[in-house]
C-alpha cells in the first residue's frame, strides 16, 4: 500500500508492531537513513528475498528508498512472501521532512 509521508510517518510512530526498512544500496544507507531502519538492499535480487524471508511476517514494515519506486517493488515482493502489511513511502527519502540520522 502506497502512503503519502505524513500519513506513513504517523501511521507507524503509532504501531508498536512496526520496523522500518530501507530497500537502498548500503552506500545510499550510509549517507543518512531514517532513525532505525533496518537496510536491506533490493538489488541483491535473489539475496534480498533470502534476508526478507528470514523477517517476522506478523510485524508492520514501513519500506522507503530514494524516491519512492524500489520499495513500492519491496512492497509486491513482499506481498508475494506472503507479509501481509508493508507500506511504501510515496517520495522516499528524497521528499522525507523527518529526522535522517547517520547509521
Amino acid at each position: 500500500m502506497n502512503l503519502i509521508q505524513s500519513i506513513w510517518e504517523s501511521q507507524y510512530k503509532n504501531d508498536i508492531n512496526a520496523v522500518i526498512l530501507d530497500v537502498r544500496t548500503q552506500d545510499e544507507f550510509l549517507e543518512g537513513c531514517i532513525p532505525g531502519a533496518l537496510n536491506i538492499d533490493i538489488y541483491k535480487g535473489q539475496g534480498f528475498i533470502y534476508q526478507v524471508e528470514e523477517l517476522d511476517k506478523s510485524k508492520n514494515y514501513y519500506v522507503y528508498c530514494k524516491a519512492g519506486g524500489r520499495s513500492a517493488q519491496a512492497c509486491c515482493i513482499m506481498k508475494q512472501l506472503g507479509f501481509e502489511n508493508a507500506y511504501n513511502l510515496l517520495g522516499g527519502i528524497m521528499e522525507w521532512n523527518g529526522e535522517i540520522v547517520q547509521p
